[in-house]
């Protein structure tokens, strides 16, 4: 389960943060995960609850996860429009230059602390 050891990894970056910070809480952390990543957002929930847990820091703080989707960018105009499977053209200059982009990472997007 690769889940339980991104959200270590998380874990160990808001910890990282939060001495920067000389934060004594983190209250809040917003996660997008993009829906093409190949992460189970519930299995890195739990991962993050139980390592939550273990860390006063941590312990009453709140996860929120949003899922992410890939988009089309155009390569002649830069125009950004949502991903379709069907022959998508551009939205704003017509053209059918377009490359998949996101939908495929995971980003700690804020962090509450006090």
């Amino acid at each position: 389960m690769h889940e339980f050891s991104l959200a270590q990894g998380l874990v160990s970056q808001l910890l990282a943060l939060a001495d920067q910070h000389n934060a004594l809480k983190i209250c809040t952390v917003r996660v997008a995960i993009g829906s093409q990543a190949g992460i189970v957002a519930d299995s890195f929930a739990f991962g993050f609850d139980v390592l939550s847990r273990e860390n006063g820091l941590l312990k009453d703080a709140v996860l929120e996860i949003i899922e992410t989707h890939p988009q089309h960018r155009c390569l002649d105009c830069g125009g950004i429009m949502p991903f379709t499977l069907t022959k998508p053209s551009c939205s704003q200059c017509g053209s059918q230059r377009l490359a998949s982009v996101g939908g495929d990472d995971l980003i700690l997007s804020q962090i509450e602390m006090e």
